[in-house]
């Protein structure tokens, strides 16, 4: 492999790490060129499945691949329980571990067509809160199989989901929403398990609100990014050894292949999802004969939604987010 060509390379050595930098600037250098980054910049989506995507920064320092990590994680709201009336508990769990439940319940809710409650507002106003109720009571099942031995044909609503949240419409709610537009995005998230005479009555307000508040408002599980992997064989590993060579890397990075003359020669199939193990090392005959890299202004960044809104709205929200705060920045300095 040419470590010396145009792109900036952390080379992965057995005990150390070391920096290439070619010789014509990148966005990794001091001095900034918006031209230049234009140029270069690009996003390629690798794959979308609606609450999940990956795709491609090229051309980006990793420090803006983690600002709108953050950004997705802490700064892009979502709707989420804020409080509960407890009316009535007689099951096994304690009222706060109920309540901390509850709001980790993610919900379906646009949280782009509420607007934030005021912190003075002593009631929830269409606009920026929604009601949901929990009533559920536990009984014996006397049309049940009386020989079984399962808690379902025994009782009657003895595991609580989040199905049974109802919502409350406030004033003319029920004209711009639909309840299931607006309710729990699973319906058998486990809640709560009761016995006869166990019993819930609540009520539940729901509110716009930022991860860094609290975690439950976060509209992502997660966001993550790492440098693109770059693995080259630099001479030919051939029989059992290409086999080992294969194993020490993680399934599809390394496969094999017949030459001409029928021998099985190591080849790299695709590097991306290499997980840089540096396991090649252990073995004296094949630590010369691949050079792995990361290519520093490559990034492979993926999204993964809770479900109120698609990975490609969440990244989309964050960068609206940033340019904001840019022209907030740009006004302060401006006016001082």
């Amino acid at each position: 492999m040419d470590v010396n060509d145009e792109k900036p390379r952390i080379i992965l050595e057995e005990y150390k790490v070391t920096q290439n930098l070619p010789s014509e600037t990148t966005v990794l250098d001091e001095t900034f060129d918006i031209r230049k980054f234009k140029k270069k910049f690009r996003i390629v989506i690798v794959r979308y499945e609606k609450y999940e995507m990956e795709f491609d920064f090229i051309g980006v320092h990793p420090f803006l691949a983690n600002t709108f990590r953050r950004l997705m994680l802490s700064e892009v709201p979502s709707m989420a329980v804020e409080k509960v009336f407890i009316y009535n508990n007689t099951s096994i769990i304690q009222d706060e571990i109920l309540s901390h439940r509850l709001g980790l319940v993610p919900l379906k809710a646009n949280p782009r067509l509420f607007e934030y409650r005021s912190e003075e507002a002593k009631e929830g106003s269409e606009q920026d809160t929604l009601e949901f109720e929990l009533k559920v009571k536990c009984t014996w099942n006397k049309e049940g199989n009386k020989e079984s031995a399962r808690a379902d044909d025994i009782y009657k609503n003895n595991n609580v989901y989040s199905k049974h949240f109802t919502w409350l419409p406030i004033k003319n709610q029920a004209e711009m929403f639909k309840a299931e537009e607006v309710g729990p995005i699973h319906d058998d998230i486990l809640l709560a398990k009761m016995r006869p005479g166990h019993e819930l009555d609540l009520k539940l307000l729901a509110v716009k609100g930022i991860g860094k508040d609290h975690a439950k408002f976060s509209p992502v599980a997660t966001a993550f990014y790492r440098l693109l992997p770059d693995i080259k064989i630099i001479r030919e590993v051939e029989g059992e050894a290409a086999e080992r060579l294969q194993k020490c890397f993680s399934p599809g990075v390394i496969s094999l292949r017949h030459s001409k003359d029928g021998r099985k020669v190591a080849v790299v199939n695709n590097s991306r999802y290499d997980t840089s193990s540096r396991n090649v090392y252990r073995y004296e005959d094949l630590k010369d004969a691949v050079i792995m890299s990361k290519i520093q202004d490559h990034i492979i960044f993926t999204i993964e939604s809770v479900g109120a809104m698609t990975a490609d709205v969440i990244f989309t929200e964050a960068v609206k987010i940033l340019k904001n705060k840019c022209l907030s920045l740009l006004d302060e300095l401006s006016q001082s």
